[in-house]
């Protein structure tokens, strides 16, 4: 059973079920009510209700049960490997594919197809369905992701995301021109506090996020732009161009609902992957070069 721990700074009179659940970024409110019904939840060694008002000093103890979930089979999905030796790969994910099983995919994810791939040559650190899952993408984002296959060199690389170490560089088109070449976003990214599938810089208990974003090459109404993560948030880069009053162009969520493209969500590929190796401790860097659709755009964009 997991245990994770929380202090209230900052948090008086707010009630228990609405600060864990901006806490616990990936957890639904609900999902928190039920553990702290069950007495999951403790606060300062007792357990509390749901509506239990917070002070600043209360320490907060959760105890999250195993989830019981399918087993996850491997699967004989092709794998576009930009490198593989025996302690990490590096993939270049396509569009549309899952990054790990969750409720609503437990087939066809990058997991089952590593599983496939590396048979049971997968570290284990992140549970049995992210095996040598280290970092993730969203869904419809392109592009380099990093797969460990022993503990050792998963901890290793998990220390250097920590430090904010890795090196990863992304391209996007937005919308919109930007009056300066470079620049930079510095605001904290948390869990909308209304719209739960969304995050927001205007979350209550946001974690530090920072991205640097240049421009690549303009089209009047639509930018080409770089964008180089120093933090590791959820939907970071598609929140801060957003916030800007720059979204990513076919990103439904945070931007507009429509795009003038037939596109499969935001253009987003993660295109430079670098970092120190686990084992050699060597610098290597890896370039997926960018998806077919993306290019298409880019010349449509020119004409």
């Amino acid at each position: 059973m997991e245990e994770l721990y929380f202090t209230a700074e900052n948090a008086g009179n707010e009630r228990i079920d609405k600060f864990l659940s901006l806490c616990m970024e990936d957890k639904s409110r609900s999902y928190i009510q039920k553990l702290i019904k069950d007495g999951l939840v403790q606060v300062n060694g007792k357990i509390v209700k749901p509506n239990y008002k917070l002070n600043s000093l209360d320490k907060v103890n959760v105890r999250i049960p195993e989830l019981e979930i399918p087993d996850i089979l491997p699967e004989n999905i092709p794998l576009n490997i930009l490198y593989e030796d025996e302690d990490i790969l590096v993939v270049n994910k396509p569009k549309g594919m899952v990054v790990h099983p969750d409720p609503g995919h437990y087939t066809g994810t990058l997991v089952n197809a590593l599983m496939y791939h590396c048979r049971d040559n997968l570290s284990g650190i992140n549970g049995v369905s992210r095996p040598g899952i280290v970092h993730r993408i969203d869904m419809d984002t392109t592009g380099s992701l990093l797969v460990c296959k022993n503990d050792k060199a998963h901890q290793i690389l998990a220390e250097q995301l920590k430090e904010h170490s890795i090196t990863r560089r992304y391209e996007a088109i937005v919308h919109g021109n930007f009056k300066e070449d470079i620049g930079k976003v510095n605001a904290p990214i948390g869990r909308h506090p209304i719209e739960r599938k969304k995050m927001s810089i205007n979350a209550p208990h946001g974690r530090e996020a920072i991205t640097h974003y240049r421009v690549l090459e303009r089209f009047g109404n639509f930018t080409h732009i770089e964008c180089q993560l120093e933090t590791g948030r959820t939907h970071q880069i598609r929140v801060h161009m957003s916030s800007i009053g720059h979204p990513i162009l076919g990103d439904a969520v945070y931007g507009p609902a429509k795009s003038p493209f037939q596109l499969q969500g935001q253009t987003l590929h993660a295109r430079i992957l670098g970092f120190v190796h686990p084992s050699t401790e060597n610098y290597m860097e890896f370039d997926a070069p960018l998806p077919e659709y993306f290019l298409r755009l880019l010349d449509k964009l020119r004409k």
